[in-house]
Order: C-alpha cells, then structure tokens, then sequence
C-alpha cells in the first residue's frame, strides 16, 4: 500500500498488558488474564526478526526488541507530521521507568523529524518524583483515574491489597503540578456517582483539572456472554454487572455536569464529550468514537505484539495479527478492520435511524448494543436514553455556541447570554 493511500490510524500500547497494581471490580481489563494465557498455551509461537529474538509472552512485559520493533514501525505508518504514542494497562507504570526511557531513545532514534508525543493514562498510584520529573522532562500528557470524591472513588478502586487510592492519587496530582506536568482526569460513571455529576465536576475541579473524560460502565456479567467463535456476543437476556451505571444515569451524570459547566466554565474548562458534540453541531467530525460515524480508528497492540480492533475488543475473533508478522499500517487498514469500524453505521435499529439526534451518536459504542427490541434486526444502545437526554438538553445551547462562533465570537459568550435568559424566565 502506497503512503499516500493509508488511513490514519491510532494505537493504544499495552507495555503491561492487563497486570495491575489495583483490583477494580469494574475494570474490563482484568479478565483478558486468562482468554491471553490460553491463546498463549494454544500459540506459542516464536518469531525471529531483524536477527533478535521476539518471543514475548502476553503475560509479561513488552520486550526491548518489541519496544523498538513497534516505535519504529508506527512512526513510519503514519502520514503526519505530528504522532501521538499512546500507553495505557492494566497499569502502564508497571513497566518500568527505564522501559520508558528506552521508549523516548527509540522515538528520537527513528523521529525523522517529526514530532512526536507521548499520552499516558494511569491510576497515578506509583507516581513519585522520579515519575514526575521523567513526564515533566519528556512533555508527557498523562491523564489521572479519578472518579469523584473519596468515599465514591475509594469504592472500586481499591489497591491489591483492599487498601483506598483517592489520597495517594490526590497526592499524585499534587506531585504533576509541582513539576507542571500536563494532565486531565477520566472519570467512570457507575453505580456509585451517576447521581452525583454536579459533585463530580466539583471534586475534579478542585483538584486542579481542566480537562474532564466522562466512561459510563456498562458491562453484562460473565455467565451472559455466549462463546461465539471468539466473538463478544452478549445473550439476548443479558444481566448487567452491579457496577453499571443505570440506563438513564448516565443522561442524568452529564446533564449535571453540563449545567455546571455551561454556567460558568465554557473556554476554562473542556470537557471532551462536548467539545465533540459542539464539533459535530458545527460540521466536523466527531472527535470522540462513540460519536462518530464509524469506529475502528483506535487500535490496541498488547505486550506480545497482538494487534486489536479496539481497548473494548480484545477477543480472540478481534485480534488483527502481529507486528512481527505483518506490518502495523496493513494490519490497521486490512478489510477485518474496515468491517470492524463500518458495522457501527451499517447495524442501526429502524429506531435509531429515525431518531432526531442520530448524527451525534450514530448508535453510540457498538459495545453497548445489548438491548433487544421487538422487530428489530439490530440491537439498541443500552444507553440510548441517556444520549437523548444529554442531546436534547444540551441542544439550545449548543445552537448559541454555533451562532457566536459563526460570528467570529468565543463559545464562551454564552454564558452570560444564558445567565440572562434565565434571569427573564
């Protein structure tokens, strides 16, 4: 495939695959120990290239030849000028300070002069100075778990040892400001803070971040998903984990959070899911998946060098191949992937086409379609009423923003003009 005619693609790296230094009962993750060990005791292959030996195993850590082996070849896959590393777990910080320090060797090493940049999500519970100063130094972008206040965060996410994290990742904070690291939190709306948006918002804000990622947890329990050739197949009775943030609840969290927000915060603080909407309501792309039109842009190559369709999917019948087998960018444009990311517009419910906000959502994550309805083919997001409420309501407002922007004014020029329009109710 010639340059000019790859799509642009991202990766999400899994340097310590799913291993984690705390025990959330929500997290997805986790349970990919044992579909990885399996595939590892069927497929235990091992490849030899560029005369090292890659033989990583999925349970360890990403290999320095893996390492490299990856760095070089997903710079070269991409077009642009700027290319953004992306890590994430299980917990990325497990894989070592020195693991990332090779990783920075290896970017400046095959850079060709692009530029390169570095994202990191972690749950901040291992960060010392040393972390710190290594982010600070590098220009890192890490963004911090947080869900809310601590007797909500505390509830799930708990250290291996049962011990609660909010302070030790309070402190963590703390230690990225000192060293004016960069940073914006992501939150998972669950059983425990779908209620609480306006708290939420409050607590994150107090914490010193600007930049808000809203994740409602919808997970079906263990004994629901039907073994369907490797394939994630929820059966049509399927129960929901106790973790779940209710149907409407995630409407009800991000309606709150908006209200906060529009009132007083548009332009100081940016929440991604809206600076999206306020994108698609101007005509661009969707900047968030769940949003868009089609899925399928943000892959995720594990420790071994597995290549999957999404972070949501990583199923045996996902799995796109191996770096050290074939190369990144034909793996990430291969017709497995394109049916991947179209089947989120091709597999809408008659319900969902019709529906006036369907440009906004598109059905929402294809992972979320569990609901059954009578007649349809398809199935129906879970969180279907929830994107209406947060749509409908967030709607009058986003016109204004468009309006003032069309106008060569700032988004943040609706407050006021809201603030009167209250004050005349």
């Amino acid at each position: 495939m010639r340059q000019s005619q790859r799509a642009r693609f991202h990766m999400m790296a899994k340097p310590a695959s799913y291993n984690c230094n705390l025990k959330c009962d929500y997290c997805f993750y986790l349970e990919k120990e044992e579909m990885m060990k399996n595939s590892e005791q069927k497929d235990n292959r091992r490849v030899v290239g560029d005369a090292t030996a890659i033989a990583s195993k999925a349970s360890e850590n990403m290999s320095d030849a893996m390492l490299k082996r990856y760095v070089r070849d997903y710079i070269r896959s991409q077009t642009s000028d700027e290319i953004d590393f992306a890590w994430q777990g299980g917990e990325p910080t497990l894989a070592g300070l020195d693991f990332y320090r090779k990783t920075v060797k290896y970017q400046q090493q095959y850079a060709d002069g692009k530029t390169i940049t570095n994202s990191f999500q972690t749950n901040a519970v291992a960060i010392n100075r040393q972390w710190a100063q290594f982010f600070a130094d590098n220009n890192f972008l890490i963004g911090v778990s947080v869900d809310g206040a601590p007797e909500v965060h505390d509830k799930y996410r708990i250290s291996v040892n049962g011990k609660p994290t909010f302070e030790r990742v309070k402190h963590a904070i703390s230690l990225l400001k000192e060293f004016n690291v960069q940073f914006n939190t992501l939150t998972v709306i669950n059983d425990q803070n779908w209620d609480k948006g306006k708290e939420t918002y409050q607590v994150l804000k107090a914490l010193g971040s600007e930049h808000f990622q809203f994740i409602p947890i919808v997970e079906v329990e263990q004994h629901c998903q039907q073994s369907n050739r490797g394939h994630y197949s929820p059966t049509t009775d399927a129960t929901l984990t106790h973790f779940s943030v209710p149907a409407h609840g995630y409407g009800q969290f991000m309606t709150e959070v908006f209200n906060e927000w529009v009132k007083q915060d548009v332009g100081r603080i940016f929440v991604r899911m809206f600076d999206s909407m306020l994108a698609t309501w101007m005509g661009y792309p969707a900047s968030v998946c769940v949003q868009a039109k089609e899925c399928g842009q943000a892959m995720v190559i594990e420790a071994n060098g597995d290549l999957y369709s999404c972070d949501h999917y990583v199923y045996p019948a996902n799995r796109l191949g191996n770096i050290t087998q074939t190369n990144i960018a034909k793996l990430a444009t291969s017709k497995q992937q394109q049916r991947f990311g179209s089947a989120k517009s091709s597999k809408l419910t008659q319900r969902c086409q019709q529906c006036d906000f369907q440009a906004l959502c598109f059905g929402g994550c294809p992972k979320h379609r569990i609901t059954t309805i009578e007649g349809e083919k398809h199935k129906q997001n879970y969180l279907c009423q929830s994107y209406q409420q947060i749509f409908s309501h967030s709607a009058p407002a986003m016109h204004l923003m468009v309006q003032e922007i069309q106008r060569g004014g700032l988004a943040a020029n609706v407050m006021p003009i809201l603030a009167n329009l209250q004050a005349n109710k």
